[in-house]
């Protein structure tokens, strides 16, 4: 079947180009064009401290700059390897527990306004005053604090040396403009003009939000970084995969993220489209909720009992599961975390696929089917959940329909509940579930770790950690990873955590999926990130003699 699949793809790279609507001759310039992105679902907010949605990330990465860029080799360790963006430079102290950073003169705001030293101080106090709520507060916490040298000189102070103090500082925090957010703070910043209406400093300006229909982006063509090639940026909403897929096949759209492999015969049929596989670091889980929805001082009935938990993840065979649904394009996820870290060792020990051994455990526990009706009961209640999916990912709902035919065969009963994203988010977040099929696209540090799956991102106001998993052994070992100086050691560290929590089993580690871009042949891309596919954006480009009509759009300069 992997050949089948490169055979599809061979064809759709050879496939010749071609468009509806004649060459724009009049248009010489290599500056112009139209990109539209179909993505899933809204964005949740323009606030990067807070921004936790895809469509959000992507839209603040355009529009918002940080202090320095991740390089290609997703080095995370020291200052090799990262890329000037705001700061023209950076030196550190000579006990490293400082580093300065110059401004580049040349940045403004999108109103015109010169950035200064001064934002990048707002900035930190904004992501680590705990009235905001980031979930990014635990990720810098080794940041102590921020000062002003000069005008154009801002100073980062750390608690401690670390191998990832560069990175906390530059790639963790993206720089506000004080000036815009007026004192706005705590609850207030939420409904803040600039959480709906964004004023940055990046190479894309922000125009307007329709929710449920469409983000505007266009060129800032006085950037000081290079105005992008690209003159406008359009993201149109479309939760279902269907529509998202036939506005593209269709060319109303020019880009989708993720298809599945089902869907590439579709794309090699089209001569527009091409596509294009790319690494990643998404892995999918079904999490279990461990506390009681609407009592979190209580446990769940039924999540909160780790051998529970353990039958049920024996009772899923996730290599079939995945298989199905990706065929060769995914692997089964090895736990909280994706292959790509050098700090991911790949034979953790997982719980195995084996429904008698389940059976048996459900049976110890006292959930037995006494009224023959196929599912389980103990002491009056049925062995049944809910498990929330959102609509817009075909891949999800296709692995939860196996995995519930999997439960019942061992007596439980899984009711999927399938919803748009933006619902599903807002359940999510409110931690108002029994499970949901999520799914993390994790940063180029896999300390994010913390925010998602630690006893801080369980407990902090805004953290991520929504099914509530809190153990100290493995925080211990996260924060001694993160600590740790050389590769040998950061690597035991996180083996023993990841190995801690699969054996506790808060989730169902499902998939680790390859990325499938597809995309319109006229588009040009300059890399693909694994972290953010759009990271390079701004030097994407469609040549003048292949654009069409909505590639004539001209940005007001």
């Amino acid at each position: 079947m992997r050949r089948t699949i490169e055979v599809v793809l061979l064809l759709t790279v050879a496939a010749a180009c071609s468009d509806d609507a004649p060459p724009d001759r009049s248009v010489v310039s290599d500056n112009g064009g139209t990109l539209v992105v179909s993505v899933g679902g809204d964005p949740d907010i323009f606030l990067p401290p807070l921004t936790v949605s895809n469509t959000g990330r992507l839209v603040n990465a355009l529009v918002y700059d940080q202090l320095a860029q991740i390089g290609a080799s997703l080095n995370t360790v020291g200052d090799q390897g990262f890329e000037p963006q705001l700061a023209r430079s950076w030196q550190w102290s000579t006990d490293s527990l400082s580093i300065a950073f110059s401004v580049d003169p040349r940045a403004r705001w999108h109103d015109g306004k010169p950035v200064r030293a001064s934002d990048v101080r707002f900035t930190h106090r904004l992501y680590a005053d705990s009235s905001t709520g980031s979930p990014f507060a635990t990720v810098i916490a080794n940041i102590d604090s921020v000062s002003v040298r000069d005008s154009l000189t801002a100073v980062f102070w750390f608690g401690k040396r670390s191998p990832l103090q560069f990175f906390d500082a530059v790639h963790s925090i993206s720089i506000l403009p004080e000036h815009v957010f007026a004192g706005a703070r705590g609850v207030a910043l939420r409904s803040s003009p600039a959480a709906r209406s964004p004023v940055g400093s990046g190479r894309f300006r922000f125009v307007r939000w329709r929710p449920g229909a469409s983000v505007d982006l266009i060129a800032d063509t006085s950037n000081y970084r290079e105005r992008p090639k690209l003159d406008r940026v359009v993201l149109t909403v479309a939760p279902d995969f269907n529509t998202a897929l036939a506005r593209v096949v269709g060319g109303e759209a020019d880009l989708l993220e993720q298809i599945p492999f089902a869907s590439l015969p579709q794309i090699a049929a089209n001569p527009d489209l091409r596509a294009l596989p790319a690494a990643a670091l998404e892995y999918s889980f079904i999490q279990f909720n461990l506390r009681a929805p609407g009592n979190r001082s209580r446990p769940h009935p039924v999540f909160g009992d780790r051998t529970l938990r353990r039958a049920l993840t024996m009772a899923v065979d996730r290599e079939r599961t995945v298989r199905s649904a990706y065929d060769t394009l995914a692997r089964p996820a090895v736990g909280p975390t994706v292959r790509a870290f050098a700090t991911t060792d790949t034979t953790l020990r997982q719980i195995p696929h084996l429904p008698d051994a389940a059976r048996r455990l459900l049976d110890s526990l006292g959930w037995r089917d006494s009224d023959g009706d196929g599912t389980r009961e103990r002491n009056g209640r049925p062995l049944q959940f809910k498990l929330a999916v959102p609509s817009s990912s075909k891949a999800r709902v296709n692995m939860a329909v196996l995995v519930q035919e999997q439960l019942r065969q061992v007596g439980v009963k899984a009711d999927i509940d399938q919803m748009e994203f933006a619902a599903f988010l807002d359940r999510e977040t409110r931690r108002d579930f029994d499970a949901v099929f999520g799914s993390w696209h994790s940063d180029a540090s896999p300390g994010g770790i913390r925010q998602t799956w630690g006893t801080k991102g369980s407990q902090t106001k805004g953290g991520s950690n929504f099914g509530s998993y809190e153990n100290s052994v493995f925080d211990a070992h996260i924060d001694s990873g993160l600590a740790a100086m050389t590769l040998d050691s950061r690597r035991s560290q996180f083996t023993a955590a990841y190995q801690q929590i699969i054996d506790d089993a808060p989730a169902i580690w499902m998939a680790e999926p390859r990325r499938i871009l597809v995309l319109h042949r006229r588009i040009e891309v300059k890399g693909i990130r694994p972290d953010a596919w759009w990271a390079g954006m701004g030097s994407w480009s469609i040549p003048a003699n292949s654009r069409i009509a909505r590639d004539r759009f001209v940005p007001v300069p």
